[in-house]
């Protein structure tokens, strides 16, 4: 592929289709330069990536081409060219690798109608289990969601975490090796996202392939730093999340900041050897932006700064600590 990262940011994995076939066992899904045009646009541009077992982000802005990527791993589209395998496998049309395939849509595919268990069991059945092994794989799937108290209730009066828990129950019921989740945290509040985030952190340790997309940064920093990041239907890196993180940092770094004593506590921030400037917000007196090449040793003695003057702070956020920015920086730093 075409690289999206200039060479000598050498810290950030690229993909390339340098790495032997004879290496590929150890992943359970693997890209080879793949694409898939829909007409004439384009859905993902000669990707080649590697995912192996543990939590995996898969980090892009809406239209990036996380959907078209999750669905050919899923079988749900094939390439128009390269190659996909799940498990070492074509994943389009095959139930073979269905069997060992969890999948979790981003829209509602639930039946309201249904109560929790009987839709696991739907799924279940659907997946091949019968009888008493059915029974017994559908409760340890709720138990594992959290779901037990609930699973005799309609879906239909789920709330959007319920919901989200009892996908997650369907997608994992037959034990599958992988498991893929198209933006699993969406609509969740705080509690919500913690607990989704630590059920598949679980799951990755027991050895599963889980992959996540995501259109929001701080959703999978706590989650995983195991990432992979596309824009308009290119990857732009993948690898370590701290590492792209230590490059964006390296470069002048913006925080907005607001408070009561504006002005006294600016003078003490300039103070700083690593605060470049200080910028007063026009309209407000009592927000200012502060740049700074050090952003991790700013954040570190901040509070304390914040503590010895007394001053009162209303806000406090970096316009680029975002996914943006990283995007930002990967493609014109």
């Amino acid at each position: 592929m075409s690289p999206a990262v200039a060479p000598n940011k050498a810290s950030v994995t690229q993909s390339s289709g340098s790495q032997g076939r004879a290496d590929l066992s150890a992943y359970p899904i693997c890209l080879e330069r793949a694409s898939r045009w829909y007409g004439q646009i384009i859905g993902l541009n000669d990707v080649t990536c590697f995912i192996a077992p543990g939590l995996t982000a898969l980090l892009g802005p809406n239209g990036a081409g996380k959907s078209t990527l999750l669905k050919l791993v899923t079988g749900q589209l094939r390439p128009t060219v390269g190659r996909v395998t799940v498990m070492g496998r074509d994943p389009f049309a095959n139930p073979s690798v269905y069997r060992q395939l969890g999948y979790c849509p981003e829209i509602e595919a639930s039946y309201d109608e249904l109560t929790g268990r009987q839709f696991v069991a739907l799924m279940a059945a659907l997946n091949g289990l019968r009888g008493p092994l059915a029974a017994e794989k559908v409760d340890q799937a709720i138990e594992t969601v959290g779901l037990t108290p609930n699973a005799g209730r309609k879906i239909g009066g789920y709330s959007k975490g319920m919901r989200q828990r009892i996908k997650i129950a369907q997608g994992i019921v037959h034990d599958p090796a992988v498991l893929v989740l198209d933006e699993p945290l969406n609509g969740l509040d705080p509690i919500g996202r913690r607990d989704i985030s630590s059920l598949l952190q679980n799951l990755a340790r027991l050895g599963k392939c889980v992959v996540v997309s995501s259109h929001i940064l701080h959703e999978v920093e706590q989650m995983t730093s195991t990432i992979l990041l596309l824009n308009r239907g290119r990857m732009l890196a993948q690898g370590d999340l701290h590492a792209i993180r230590a490059l964006i940092d390296s470069h002048p770094h913006r925080i907005a900041i607001a408070a009561e004593d504006a002005r006294g506590l600016a003078g003490r921030l300039l103070e700083l050897p690593y605060v470049l400037s200080v910028r007063f917000d026009a309209d407000d007196a009592r927000c200012f932006e502060i740049e700074t090449q050090e952003p991790e040793s700013f954040y570190a003695q901040f509070p304390d700064i914040v503590l010895e003057s007394g001053a009162v702070v209303q806000r406090f956020d970096s316009p680029d600590n975002n996914l943006d920015a990283v995007f930002k920086y990967l493609v014109n730093g």
